[in-house]
């Protein structure tokens, strides 16, 4: 360990130089001495800043103290700069000034994070519920492009972790790892086939193993449709082969219409055909098919800006 970084005199016997914060008057202290030169008088410094006129002479002296020359003149007729404090007046001008351009360029960025947003979202969340969250959003931030990258749940999280993605939205069993996320909806999963396929004519439930022993038409390895499922009957003997495994919810479903073979998939996607009677619900006993749907982000980094009001919107 170096004699500087022990705090012990350097090889030259300088001491250590205390940090700039401590040598250099901070930001409210200069405005008020630019204040005492504009008016030439404490008091109504100490109005254009917001203080009282004691707090301000307490905020003169320490600064006084701290750079250890007289700056102001004080008198019944008013406060004046000493030749110390016009200098001084000077270089807190250019101080301030060089604050106000980084005030500046600090709101240039924000105005630019909050002109976008970047949505990954897994495929039943992008068609069903996304929608109708976004157009909110447009009402309230009408200035803000969307851009919506819709994928499996582990697609998400990769988009996340890359930077890709300002939020994120999930149909998992959990929160995906290094991820924080907050629950924003529930979903339930149903069973479903053609009319012509015999199932659709049962009189009673199905049980879980003879679910789990039939080829059914699932999504891809990755989605939490397939989680889900997956680990719902993992204790009855794990999922068939996959009569046919396809990348998105709207393949799944137009297969089990077309009379392919049955499926599950999420309620939100199937209500309208369940209507119709293109597709049937078939009942299944002692499984449980929900889950929790999610938005997520980068662990430790909650959303700010557009992501933010996203978020509220969908818990609202």
């Amino acid at each position: 360990m170096s004699s500087e970084i022990a705090g012990r005199p350097g090889p030259q016997g300088d001491e250590p130089r205390p940090h700039l914060s401590h040598r250099v008057p901070d930001l409210g202290a200069l405005e008020l001495l630019l204040a005492v030169a504009r008016h030439g008088s404490l008091g109504a410094a100490a109005r254009e800043v917001g203080i009282t006129q004691p707090a301000a002479s307490s905020r003169i002296r320490s600064m006084e103290r701290q750079l250890g020359v007289a700056l102001v003149d004080r008198s019944p007729r008013g406060s004046r700069l000493t030749d110390a404090g016009a200098l001084v007046t000077d270089w807190a001008r250019r101080i301030v000034e060089a604050a106000e351009a980084f005030d500046a360029g600090a709101q240039a960025l924000r105005g630019r994070r909050d002109s976008r947003l970047r949505v990954a979202a897994s495929m039943t969340i992008a068609e069903y519920l996304l929608p109708g969250w976004l157009i909110a959003l447009r009402a309230a931030r009408p200035d803000t492009a969307v851009s919506l990258q819709a994928g499996n749940s582990a697609a998400v999280a990769q988009r996340l972790f890359a930077g890709d993605a300002d939020v994120g939205f999930v149909e998992g069993l959990a929160v995906p790892e290094g991820l924080d996320g907050v629950v924003v909806a529930h979903d339930r999963l149903a069973l479903v086939a053609a009319p012509s396929h015999p199932w659709a004519r049962r009189r009673g439930p199905l049980d879980p193993a003879e679910l789990a022993a039939t080829p059914l038409i699932l999504r891809e390895r990755g989605s939490g449709t397939r989680q889900v499922l997956d680990a719902a009957l993992a204790g009855h003997g794990g999922l068939a082969e996959p009569l046919l495994e396809l990348a998105s919810t709207t393949a799944v479903k137009a297969a089990v219409v077309s009379g392919a073979g049955p499926a599950v998939l999420s309620e939100l996607a199937i209500s309208e055909e369940l209507a119709s009677r293109r597709l049937v619900a078939i009942p299944v006993e002692g499984v449980l098919l929900r889950r929790d749907l999610r938005a997520v982000w980068p662990a430790g980094h909650r959303p700010t800006g557009p992501a933010r009001d996203l978020l509220s919107l969908t818990r609202g």
